[in-house]
């Protein structure tokens, strides 16, 4: 007789956000007090999924407070657990402000094979159609599903799956505020199952070097009528410069002869403030277009939006790598053409 396996056991992490907060003032305001435990108790439908949940208070903040070197530890104890095989998959619950980056941030850290999954809410658990329960059941049907192990770092949100290098906030309050321009959801939660349609183009690989050196990257978006006299200054005081251009990678004619200084000192990457499409390499040709600044040093961020492609650079940079390095890993990781930079 076949002995049954057990079953799968996944750990729910809380970091805070919305999803934990409670009115503590007598005008209502809401503020992070609730533990995972707290989270867990909403969700009475976990305990018939069959799946035994895990928790662990992390922290309790706002999305907005949230900092790198709290996701770098984080990341590092969810590695440790991997190695040792102490969970079939790993849920994390924080503020939606910020979960895009920090699934993307994620995915560069943890890259290990257990299943990691990010959620949260739009709505409060005080009010009225509080979205967060029902996040939490997906998230642990999905991070509990053997089809998700290796795939790398997960978003659900609504019943729906993304890939954390293509998710995207794009609405403010409505609880279906995640969506991804350009790949759309790969996959949905229906009557209790994950159900998967697609897979990631691309998986980060793992850092070759730990994250010991100091690195100050910065995103500037481009606009009608900005002359670079704000951009001189501000690529005088970071490491890394993340451009958020206008369309496939287009600045003012003013801009170039700065940026080409700023090329040959520090890696500059060029990334589209549309939120959906990619850079790319040699469509046009004018002063300031794709070409033109990719022939002068700059990087093509590709489907990186400007957010994510300010995490790639900074976990590359503290982890001491060089323009080679930074240029090979881009053109992958944007799905761009390789060896454009």
């Amino acid at each position: 007789m076949t002995k049954p396996s057990p079953p799968p056991t996944v750990l729910v992490v809380s970091l805070g956000g919305t999803i934990t907060m409670t009115p503590t003032t007598t005008e209502g305001e809401a503020r992070p007090t609730l533990s995972a435990e707290d989270l867990l108790a909403a969700v009475p439908q976990l305990a018939g999924t069959g799946i035994v949940v895990k928790t662990l208070s992390f922290t309790t903040k706002p999305g907005a407070s949230l900092t790198f070197d709290e996701i770098e530890e984080l990341a590092a104890q969810l590695r440790a657990m991997d190695s040792q095989n102490t969970f079939d998959g790993f849920v994390v619950s924080q503020g939606t402000d910020t979960l895009e980056e920090t699934a993307y941030l994620l995915s560069l850290l943890y890259t290990g094979e257990t299943p990691l999954v990010l959620t949260g809410a739009m709505r409060a658990p005080y009010l009225a159609g509080a979205d967060g329960p029902a996040n939490l059941l997906a998230s642990v049907t999905v991070a509990a599903s053997p089809q998700t192990r290796g795939l790398g770092v997960l978003v659900v949100f609504s019943d729906q799956v993304f890939d954390a290098a293509r998710v995207r906030k794009t609405h403010s309050t409505s609880t279906n505020a995640f969506t991804a321009p350009d790949t759309g959801p790969m996959g949905t939660v229906a009557e209790g199952r994950l159900r998967l349609l697609a897979t990631p183009a691309h998986k980060p690989l793992p850092l070759a070097a730990a994250m010991t050196r100091p690195a100050r990257v910065g995103v500037y978006a481009v606009s009608l009528g900005d002359d670079g006299t704000l951009l001189a200054p501000l690529l005088e005081q970071v490491d890394g410069m993340v451009v958020a251009g206008f369309g496939v990678g287009h600045v003012p004619a003013a801009w170039v002869p700065v940026l080409q200084e700023a090329a040959q000192r520090i890696p500059v990457v060029l990334a589209s403030r549309t939120g959906g499409g990619t850079t790319l390499t040699h469509a046009y040709g004018f002063a300031g277009s794709e070409k033109d600044l990719l022939d002068r040093g700059l990087i093509g961020a590709g489907y990186l939006d400007p957010y994510k492609a300010r995490h790639l650079l900074t976990v590359l940079l503290r982890s001491g790598a060089d323009r080679e390095k930074i240029v090979a890993t881009f053109a992958p990781a944007g799905t761009t053409e390789e060896g454009r930079g």
